[in-house]
């Protein structure tokens, strides 16, 4: 879809096509939220859930440390459920996350029915249609440990994400947005670090891999939350008719 050079340069320049991808996915959140108000913003959430989970598994390096390419969708998920509590309050930020984890539970369910279906064998596609099936067993076959501890680990940090972001609003009286939505980001994105790290990796690595792998990612979603922080003063800049005042 890119231009021929504009991809070439992107491509020979990692870094900063991690930047540039950022930087796209939380100004489209905020395109989103500008366009279609409080429905923008949870199809937001639900789209990072599935991106997420369709590139999570995509390893790259960046800024000389192996990631993973979901972090970026993982991360603007935070972003998009801080934005939703800051101007719908906290009962509608609640709720976004429980259908996120309803969403994320039928994408886990019909990708695995769909890992049932045989390939084609007619002679004209079957080739073909094998090697599809590979690259979807290759991405979706996700096994039992991967999957209770990704939901798991999504569930309880959205969870303690939008309930801190609401305690500092009220012990800071609705002053210092930059506060609320680093601290809460920043607390809520370790406990899914440590928890995903524990139930998804360690035993299938040793510990302390583990948790090294855990904390070269809570570094990227460190970096993350202090650069949305501009994103979500831009968005709250903007009020819509059907916008109500964010409950404490």
């Amino acid at each position: 879809m890119l231009p021929s050079a504009l991809a070439e340069h992107l491509s020979s320049n990692q870094d900063l096509l991690w930047v540039c991808t950022l930087m796209l996915d939380l100004g489209l959140t905020v395109v989103m939220y500008r366009l279609f108000g409080k429905e923008g913003l949870l199809g937001c959430i639900v789209l990072s859930i599935l991106l997420a989970n369709l590139q999570g598994p995509k390893l790259t390096t960046i800024l000389g440390f192996q990631t993973t390419l979901g972090v970026i969708f993982y991360s603007s998920i935070f972003f998009a459920t801080d934005l939703m509590s800051e101007r719908y309050g906290r009962a509608e930020a609640g709720k976004a996350v429980l259908i996120g984890f309803g969403v994320s539970c039928i994408i886990v369910l019909m990708l695995s029915v769909a890992l049932l279906f045989e390939p084609s064998t007619h002679p004209e596609t079957a080739e073909f249609s094998r090697r599809i099936q590979t690259s979807f067993e290759t991405i979706l076959d996700f096994t039992p440990r991967f999957v209770f501890g990704s939901l798991l680990a999504y569930l309880l940090s959205q969870s303690l994400d939008v309930w801190l972001f609401h305690r500092i609003k009220r012990a800071t009286a609705g002053k210092h947005l930059w506060l609320r939505n680093n601290l809460s980001t920043l607390v809520s994105q370790a406990a899914d670090t440590l928890i995903y790290s524990f139930v998804v990796w360690w035993g299938v690595v040793e510990l302390d891999t583990a948790l090294a792998l855990g904390a070269v990612k809570y570094g990227f979603k460190v970096a993350i939350a202090i650069i949305d922080t501009p994103f979500i003063y831009w968005a709250r800049s903007w009020t819509h008719k059907e916008d109500v005042a964010a409950q404490a």
